[in-house]
């Protein structure tokens, strides 16, 4: 293949069903507290949406044991991953742990290979800081990306609630990927 592309995906919120899952476990363990409906959701960060005095609430959640090991995953992600890499395209996880990482990165190894299957764990790059990657194509939900240099990779926002108010990047779901000719 000619125009072999180098793809990075990230996994919270693109292949793995972040949003749904942190919500369903936050209103089990505080069915009391405050919540935000996943389609309501405006700011990237949900610890910076809630408010203050729930910041650890939330915490508490995505950074107990099993809950990343336990994401489901996104409808059609695997799909197109797996279709990405039949045509010949070089497919990367690409994805960034958690500041309180000690359940975090161990897990998301094993969830890909539970979901991808062991092979796929060493198509794993973890990183804080995406703009160090070397790509062609970031997948990513997340609406802004800075770091210490400027990306080689071209930034595809995968749509979600919070990252609606960007409107210069072109936006994809894993139902629309291949209409929306990004490879």
């Amino acid at each position: 293949m000619n125009n072999k592309k180098t793809i990075l995906i990230d996994m919270d919120g693109v292949i793995a069903d972040y949003e749904t899952a942190f919500l369903e476990q936050y209103r089990n363990k505080f069915p009391k507290n405050f919540f935000i409906p996943v389609e309501d959701r405006r700011i990237y960060y949900a610890h910076l949406e809630y408010p203050e005095e729930l910041s650890e609430d939330i915490r508490s959640i995505y950074s107990a044991a099993g809950f990343f090991k336990s994401l489901p995953l996104v409808e059609g992600a695997k799909e197109a991953i797996l279709e990405m890499q039949e045509l010949g395209h070089n497919v990367f996880i690409c994805t960034s742990p958690i500041n309180r990482y000690k359940n975090c990165v161990l897990e998301k190894y094993l969830w890909v290979a539970k979901k991808f299957g062991h092979e796929w764990t060493k198509k794993i790059i973890m990183t804080k800081d995406k703009t160090l990657i070397y790509g062609d194509i970031l997948i990513d939900d997340k609406p802004e990306h800075t770091g210490i240099r400027k990306p080689s990779w071209k930034h595809i926002l995968y749509d979600a609630p919070y990252n609606q108010e960007v409107k210069e990047k072109k936006r994809i779901t894993w139902k629309n990927w291949e209409e929306a000719k990004i490879i």
